[in-house]
């Protein structure tokens, strides 16, 4: 429990899981029927990018810092519902606020969605708690997030988005991350799940990755964003979302989306990303 989101807020993993993860949610919103949304290690919500933490390691300068320049207008097609929700989120609480996840769903949900925050952080979850929890359609949760998971699963809705972003602190979390989708997706296989992992070295996640084709009675899809060469297994050079029952728009939209973003949030000459499709359909 000693990992902190404040020290990595708005970097280049958040511009690359909450662009996407805005896409999912746009996606499920198309229609009208109620859908619920689970985030199972939520953090605190809201970050300030002039705060301590993120001053500390200034991890977001070569994030969202970045991001001041237009890209292409069909990269910005992509981008522009996550432009959005930050610059929303920065007229009420400042222009160094960046929203989490937690705060990029009370943005989008509608009156007849659900949300569900969970954090097991004692003092994040107060945090938590105090911003979100007095919001109608919201609900704070102060359990472990694993745990959860399962507790919350099936909702009432029939649609809906897990989003599960573990801190990595465990030995195998990234394993555990492969077997909890799959037993997730058994007990709601009409949830879209979308599994974030951080990148040092390839081959773990290959493994994860050979697992969940294999295994998942679903179509999925790997994305990945790298900014720095993965050959060296000491530094964090990349992430990536497992996402069970994608959106059918998301594959295609990835493809424009991190192409862009490995050539504007790389770290020097090296930028890479993968999109690939896993399961059934692959």
């Amino acid at each position: 429990m000693n990992y902190r989101h404040a020290f990595h807020a708005g970097n280049f993993a958040d511009v690359m899981k909450h662009a996407l993860l805005v896409r999912i949610l746009a996606y499920l919103q198309r229609k009208e029927t109620p859908l619920r949304v689970v985030d199972t290690h939520a953090g605190i919500g809201l970050y300030d990018l002039a705060g301590d933490e993120a001053g500390r390691t200034g991890e977001w300068v070569d994030g969202i810092g970045r991001l001041d320049d237009p890209f292409s207008a069909d990269v910005e097609e992509v981008l522009e519902p996550y432009r959005k929700v930050v610059a929303d989120v920065r007229a009420r609480h400042g222009e160094t606020a960046y929203p989490g996840s937690p705060a990029i769903v009370r943005e989008l949900l509608r009156r007849q969605d659900r949300g569900v925050f969970v954090e097991l952080h004692p003092a994040d979850h107060a945090v938590l708690s105090e911003a979100f929890n007095a919001v109608a359609n919201l609900k704070v949760m102060h359990l472990d997030g694993w745990t959860a998971l399962h507790a919350l699963i099936p909702p009432k809705e029939k649609r809906g988005l897990v989003l599960i972003d573990p801190p990595y602190e465990k030995p195998n979390e990234l394993e555990r991350l492969g077997t909890e989708l799959l037993t997730a997706l058994r007990k709601w296989p009409t949830g879209v799940y979308a599994g974030w992992y951080p990148i040092k070295a390839l081959e773990p996640v290959d493994a994860v990755a050979a697992r969940l084709h294999a295994e998942s009675p679903r179509p999925g899809l790997r994305l990945e964003l790298l900014v720095d060469d993965p050959a060296d297994p000491t530094r964090l050079n990349g992430s990536g979302l497992f996402v069970l029952n994608p959106p059918w728009a998301l594959q295609k939209e990835a493809e424009v989306l991190l192409p862009a973003l490995a050539e504007r949030l790389s770290r020097g000459r090296y930028g890479g990303y993968r999109c690939e499709n896993f399961g059934p359909a692959a």
